[in-house]
């Protein structure tokens, strides 16, 4: 069992402690679950109370915050402190199994995992301290940058790119062929895919994710973007810089997000388009036209969110509305009828 110091970790964390710094510490949990030995985080202040009643050793917390039952470190972001301190106490063990298979002329970093039933191709590259599940397949010819963690059954095709940090969860497809056919004699005749895919640094791909190779040139996903489980990027996509798509997005062929984008679940994305950056797109909505730098929409088909939800409002209404409309011709006719009685 993996045994450090509080003050190791306030160190590599830019804490300071509140308490005795030769606190051990053994493993990570959230602040209810937390054993003694543990060291846990307060990033909300509605679970301040649980600092009376927790066991942990030890507690990432803000700088304003004092507690005189355990030792703290404070900091000013404890959050993101507490995913550095989990990294630290990883059990992934490093090695490579005697059931993975490696391929011919393909180069492994240092301190490098590779787990039973994965298959690295020939001539492909796994950097350092990269992560390769069991079942995971790694295509010929495809990098792989440094501190990559590669999931259960992830199907990486060949002289697919990912750079460094990028974690791809179980099930996830890179670089399977874009959706494409020209139609003669009858007949859909299925279009070469012949590009690739390239993941940027600290992408984060989620489960059953989709990521199609480009017909020619590449599918391009920048640096920090988060993709959710079940989204399918279609060939030759290009989403920018720290963007965020959400459950069961489809983005369709060649069409260009800017950086900082958001798209909420399930919404869908026509070909060809450009979304500027820092654009938001509402759940559900459909994009069948370009969306402007900052602009946010929702709605089928997309419109600037403000305008969609007047519409909504006025679609609410629609029964009433119907209900006055029944009653204005009930009330018609009674005048016909009278006018008729009176010629």
């Amino acid at each position: 069992m993996q045994t450090l110091r509080l003050v190791d970790l306030s160190e590599k964390v830019g804490g300071s402690i509140v308490g005795d710094p030769n606190t051990e510490i053994r493993g990570v949990s959230g602040i209810k679950e937390a054993k003694k030995y543990d060291i846990s985080f307060l990033a909300n202040s509605k679970y301040r109370h649980y600092l009376d009643s927790t066991s942990a050793s030890a507690v990432i917390v803000g700088p304003d915050v004092c507690h005189g039952r355990m030792s703290l470190v404070q900091v000013d972001n404890p959050y993101y402190a507490f995913l550095q301190v989990v990294r630290f106490f990883s059990n992934i063990n490093k090695g490579i199994h005697p059931k993975a298979v490696i391929g011919n002329n393909a180069t492994v970093g240092d301190n490098v995992s590779i787990e039973a039933n994965a298959v690295i191709q020939d001539n492909a590259i796994i950097g350092d301290r990269t992560v390769i599940c069991s079942g995971a397949f790694i295509g010929r010819n495809s990098r792989i940058g440094s501190d990559c963690v590669v999931h259960p059954n992830v199907t990486i095709y060949h002289e697919v790119t990912l750079h460094n940090r990028v974690v791809v969860h179980a099930g996830a497809v890179i670089g399977s062929d874009g959706f494409g056919y020209a139609f003669k004699d009858g007949c859909h005749h299925k279009v070469p895919q012949i590009g690739t895919v390239v993941i940027e640094d600290d992408v984060e791909i989620g489960s059953n994710v989709c990521i199609d190779r480009a017909a020619l040139g590449r599918t391009l996903i920048k640096k920090g973007t988060k993709i959710d489980n079940l989204v399918q990027i279609a060939h030759n996509v290009q989403i920018g810089e720290i963007s965020i798509v959400v459950s069961q997005v489809g983005i369709s062929g060649s069409t260009e997000l800017g950086a900082g984008v958001v798209i909420g679940g399930q919404a869908g994305l026509s070909g060809h388009l450009t979304i500027g950056d820092g654009a938001q797109i509402g759940a559900q909505s459909g994009v069948t036209k370009s969306v402007p730098a900052g602009a946010t929409v929702s709605g089928y088909p997309a419109r600037p969110h403000d305008q969609a939800k007047k519409r909504e409002a006025s679609v609410l209404r629609l029964p009433k509305l119907f209900k006055r409309v029944q009653k204005l011709e009930h009330y018609i006719k009674e005048l016909e009828k009278k006018w008729i009685h009176r010629q």
